[in-house]
């Protein structure tokens, strides 16, 4: 028996509908693009949402499908590399969280997983590599702004 991949209320609670994961990354300059992405997606899809920003003053309110785990990541309470003294640079943060959680949960080269990187430039290029050349992602599969020409799709 085939599963459903049709996404209305009714199919998306079924028990046997294909649910698609969801990896999306953002940050604070990019947080209208994220709201109109997430308000796109299906009710069914499950994933993760990784917003970094700035400080605890710049974290919001984020509609999210239930199924769905946003992450804020306050840059203003990480450090930056080991051994530097330095604070978490901007992208830096996004970046860990993203890689710890691509090398966790990608497991399988067939993964559908669908990817957003909405972030700012270094911290995409970073996430860009690890995911294309650690996880065997294929860089036609990872969504990123055009402006950043990293030979993605949008």
């Amino acid at each position: 028996m085939a599963l459903s991949s049709e996404h209305n209320d009714a199919a998306c609670r079924a028990k046997r509908h294909t649910r698609v994961q969801q990896l999306i990354t953002a940050d604070e300059h990019s947080l209208a693009e994220l709201e109109a992405l997430l308000a796109t997606l299906p009710i069914c899809s499950t994933g993760r949402v990784f917003i970094e920003i700035p400080d605890a003053a710049s974290q919001g309110v984020v509609e999210a499908p239930v199924r769905m785990v946003v992450t804020w990541l306050d840059r203003s309470q990480r450090t930056g590399d080991p051994g530097t003294g330095r604070g978490c640079a901007s992208g830096q943060a996004l970046v860990r969280a993203v890689t710890a959680w691509a090398d966790e949960m990608l497991c399988d080269q067939d993964d559908e997983t669908r990817i957003h990187l909405l972030g700012g430039y270094l911290g995409t290029a970073d996430i860009v590599d690890h995911l294309t050349t650690r996880n065997g992602v294929a860089i036609a599969s990872i969504h990123a702004p055009e402006r950043f020409g990293l030979a993605t799709s949008r």
